[in-house]
């Protein structure tokens, strides 16, 4: 036994140091829901994600957080958002809130180790000034929007428009919709990438985030559904699969899937309150319950593998695809990150090395959540959509359920102990019952506060108004 595991230990690292670095395609969905994928729900036609999720690794216990920008923030530096400063909320439209420039991101430390970098999508960790922007942060190319949403067709938010070819402003004189030029570029990408040079190719879809907008044949898959929000979201998700089949084509064609290795995940979990579903799970996105937090995703790769087919179980958060993706890469971090490799766990199916990590903590809202083992503790507020919503449900009442639910969020709520394991849904608060186990996990939560940096909070800029830059949205201002 023990000479088995040492060699399936050095077969895994020279798979991953060997002369040929594998290509890496990181997919991000966005405010994709657990119960919104074919693996987890039948009615979902995704049929590429699913024969790709089957074929590959499904991750039942992968990490996000509550939220857009602190899930991309761990995406790209290893951190737990609480020690970036991104912790409470999102970067909206107008705030000069940003990934602070000192931190070293991915695709930096990846074109170190001699990869293209390449993003097409959505940023949203800053666009204040321009050193906070794609191509300032390790990125060679970008094609896409700054902010946290659009609409889909015109390409504007609130008041300006946003959509970008590296620095320059994209124009769109046809208004076609947002994710087909997406696919179209990366397409572009990949028809052009040598294949002799390793490629990062980072594709944060706008799909399927609110606006619901969504052409109609992907909405006509789902004429049975009487909700228009559930029905136009579900198209929504559809549209995602055929995107990810026109690029995994791509790719297959371009030669570049014989050694390649590609992550798909969501950024956090289903907002309810727009037409998502987290089934069996609690809560929704913008809540630290696992609807809010456990994010649908997979890996797959056809040579890099060594155990495929299943669902791995294993203990994992959006900080580790890092220093996995940084092994792969033939290289490690550089400073004192949070993330853990996970490359042994995803390859062969062992033991994930980690056992603890941190939901979020933002002294802001004076709320908390921690994870050791099976255990996991709740502090303050963990959000304002609370409960378990069913579908099908027509969105009035919905949506009166939810305003009900949006209440809590100014709750004074005790502090809550759940064994996810044997109680993933979170129906068994057992605070009164383990008060040892609370007494230890708070103590962890304590050891954790004291590497906290203060959250950004600044409001609204009015230096960064698109009225001032010819009514687009332009760095420049903080």
């Amino acid at each position: 036994m023990i000479v088995l595991t040492l060699v399936v230990a050095v077969l895994s690292v020279a798979g991953c140091n060997g002369a040929k670095q594998p290509h890496i395609v990181f997919i991000v969905a966005d405010d994709l829901g657990w119960n919104d994928v074919g693996w987890h729900n039948p009615a979902m036609i995704t049929p590429t994600l699913n024969r790709m999720a089957s074929e590959g690794v499904i991750l039942n216990s992968s990490y996000v957080q509550y939220l857009c920008s602190p899930s991309r923030a761990s995406f790209m530096t290893g951190y737990f958002p609480y020690r970036t400063g991104l912790q409470h909320k999102v970067i909206a439209a107008g705030e000069p809130r940003y990934l602070p420039a000192h931190f070293t991101t991915l695709p930096q430390m990846l074109r170190k180790q001699g990869y293209r970098t390449h993003i097409v999508g959505k940023w949203h960790l800053g666009m204040c000034n321009w050193k906070y922007t794609p191509t300032e942060r390790g990125f060679e190319s970008f094609f896409g929007y700054y902010s946290g949403m659009e609409f889909y067709y015109n390409h504007t938010r609130l008041d300006g428009y946003d959509f970008r070819a590296n620095k320059s402003v994209a124009l769109d004189p046809t208004q076609t919709y947002a994710d087909y030029l997406f696919v179209d570029h990366a397409l572009d990408i990949i028809e052009k990438h040598n294949p002799e040079e390793p490629l990062f190719l980072y594709l944060p879809f706008h799909l399927v985030h609110v606006p619901h907008e969504v052409p109609a044949r992907f909405e006509n898959m789902y004429s049975s559904i009487h909700d228009d929000h559930r029905r136009i979201y579900c198209g929504m998700v559809s549209m995602l699969d055929e995107a990810v089949k026109n690029v995994t084509d791509a790719l297959e064609k371009a030669g570049l899937t014989d050694n390649m290795f590609l992550i798909f995940t969501t950024d956090n979990g289903g907002p309810t309150f727009d037409g998502a579903n987290n089934l069996p799970l609690r809560g929704a996105k913008t809540t630290y319950w696992e609807g809010g937090t456990r994010g649908a995703g997979f890996v797959h790769s056809k040579n890099l593998l060594q155990k495929t087919g299943y669902t791995n179980n294993g203990m994992m958060h959006a900080a580790d695809w890092f220093p996995t993706l940084l092994h792969l890469a033939g290289s490690k971090p550089d400073s004192d990150i949070d993330g853990v490799n996970q490359w042994d766990m995803l390859s062969t199916g062992v033991d994930s090395p980690r056992t603890t990590f941190v939901y979020n903590i933002d002294n802001i809202t004076r709320a908390a959540a921690i994870r050791h083992g099976d255990y996991k503790l709740m502090v303050g507020s963990p959000g304002g959509w609370n409960g378990w919503y069913p579908l099908p449900k027509l969105h009035a009442q919905l949506k009166e359920q939810l305003a009900h639910d949006a209440e809590d969020v100014d709750r004074q709520w005790k502090p809550q102990l759940y064994n996810i394991k044997e109680d993933p849904e979170e129906r068994h608060d057992l605070s009164s019952q383990m008060p040892e186990m609370m007494k230890f996990l708070q103590g962890e939560l304590e050891k954790y506060r004291q590497k906290e940096v203060p959250p950004q909070n600044a409001p609204y800029d009015p230096a960064g108004d698109p009225t001032h830059f010819g009514g687009v949205w332009t760095p420049g201002w903080c």
